[in-house]
């Protein structure tokens, strides 16, 4: 499974740890966890998953640039040869995070990707839900590539 992040805040920090946890839990058998900062993933990183997870700010009502900028480095590379496999997101921003999971879930389906978990979206400092409902988002699409 490969995480692709854009981590620029505490806030998004701790959110990234509980989804990198819950996808690591001792309960999780045979997948191996692979985590990309999105300026550094490649499509040869992709190719290899078998599964996504993806996480972003929402800046200016959209994705960072890093995460933008990951999905126009691997999407036609990637386009034919992982559809139908699964993904899940994480958002965090200081307000509306509608525009950012409205792109997400444009480009995601251009790809033919699954969404295995509801996205998790968090404005304003996590919660203690928040980091739960991440660590969950984590666990739950690792189970899934489970063998």
């Amino acid at each position: 499974m490969l995480i692709v992040h854009h981590t620029p805040s505490p806030n998004l920090q701790a959110m990234f740890e509980a989804v990198v946890a819950g996808a690591t839990t001792d309960e999780i058998e045979g997948v191996t966890v692979v985590r990309r900062a999105a300026l550094a993933a490649t499509a040869t990183d992709v190719l290899d998953a078998d599964g996504y997870l993806l996480g972003t700010t929402a800046n200016l009502g959209y994705m960072s640039g890093a995460l933008k900028h990951f999905f126009d480095q691997v999407y036609y590379p990637c386009l034919d040869s992982t559809r139908g496999r699964p993904f899940g997101c994480y958002v965090h921003g200081g307000s509306d995070v509608s525009g950012t999971v409205r792109g997400i879930e444009s480009i995601t389906t251009g790809l033919g990707w699954e969404k295995a978990a509801e996205i998790v979206t968090v404005t304003g400092e996590p919660s203690k839900a928040d980091l739960e409902r991440c660590w969950e988002l984590g666990a739950t699409v690792a189970a899934g590539l489970m063998e």
